[in-house]
């Protein structure tokens, strides 16, 4: 992995616009997208993609990993997956008379659980401490792992034969869930003419490392969120706990990752200081996937008309 040192304020944020170009000329017609994408990294979640195949979930993860020099690994959940696989296991060593921890593709920068809905729930548990702490445990010992550390699952919405749900502990890990969707007419004319996306994500080249993220994340986290701002996410959270629609409304950890978040989106939009704009912009994806109706309407839905029902004094 390439070191690359920051210098100031200055170059630190003109590689992180080179690195947010880079992904965009690979996953085409989607800005949005990428900046969501760059926002759950730099505030330190984890990102659920969730869309049908063949959209370009795969290559943000790939580009991800590539732009900002972070060691990747893919694991294809599977009915049979074993969390050992994805963990580790330790081993006995006849030569040494012990046991010895042979670490699991999760030990990476950025792990890319791919169809994570297909494994069955003790899998997906697996990931779970690692998502909320940063270690694994295996054989009551603890093993901390690399960091940066950061998981992109995907999943698709619509294939639901020999899936397993993703409960709800295992949804509030991933700070955004976010969907690709279809290309719009000029994106996917320069796909279909232009060069292969295989092509083009190994042409990548790193543009902030481990210690640059770092720093962004302090910076973010830096941004002013005045009382007012405050007052507004507090409303936001205590709508969804007390509205007839919803079952479940947003947890304490919901509102960090809300107010963390917000404050990496005002930095990427060149601001030092968060805006009730920020919120609205996060909310649906931070809190759709969070939020447990009641009956028939989705999370989507409800976190529009919380958004809609709480006003910004």
């Amino acid at each position: 992995m390439s070191a690359i040192t920051p210098l100031h304020d200055d170059a630190l944020h003109s590689r992180l616009d080179a690195a947010m170009a880079q992904v965009n000329q690979v996953l085409l017609g989607k800005p949005r997208q990428v900046k969501l994408a760059f926002t759950c990294l730099i505030a330190g979640g984890h990102l659920l993609l969730e869309d049908v195949p063949g959209v370009g979930k795969t290559t943000l993860a790939h580009a991800l990993a590539a732009s900002f020099a972070l060691e990747f690994q893919r694991v294809q959940f599977t009915s049979d997956l074993l969390p050992s696989d994805i963990i580790g296991v330790s081993v006995y060593e006849r030569e040494t008379g012990q046991f010895r921890f042979h670490p699991g593709p999760i030990f990476t920068g950025l792990l890319l659980a791919d169809e994570i809905n297909r494994a069955t729930p003790k899998t997906q548990s697996a990931l779970l401490e690692a998502m909320a702490e940063g270690q694994v445990t295996v054989d009551g010992k603890t093993h901390t792992l690399p960091q940066p550390f950061f998981v992109v699952a995907t999943q698709n919405p619509l294939d639901l034969a020999g899936t397993f749900p993703l409960p709800d502990s295992q949804l509030d890990r991933f700070m955004l869930r976010v969907s690709l969707d279809y290309p719009d007419a000029t994106a996917e004319r320069a796909l279909l003419t232009g060069s292969d996306r295989r092509d083009l994500l190994a042409q990548l080249s790193p543009k902030l490392d481990g210690p640059a993220l770092s720093t962004l994340h302090r910076q973010a986290q830096a941004i002013t969120a005045s009382p007012a701002l405050l007052d507004y996410l507090q409303a936001l959270l205590a709508a969804s706990r007390r509205h007839a629609e919803i079952r479940v409304g947003l947890s304490p950890r919901a509102g960090l990752a809300l107010l963390g978040a917000s404050r990496t989106w005002a930095m990427l939009s060149g601001r030092g200081h968060a805006l009730p704009e920020d919120i609205q912009a996060l909310f649906v994806p931070l809190a759709g996937h969070r939020l447990v109706p009641a009956r028939g309407a989705s999370g989507d839905a409800l976190a529009r008309q919380l958004l809609a029902e709480v006003a910004v004094d």
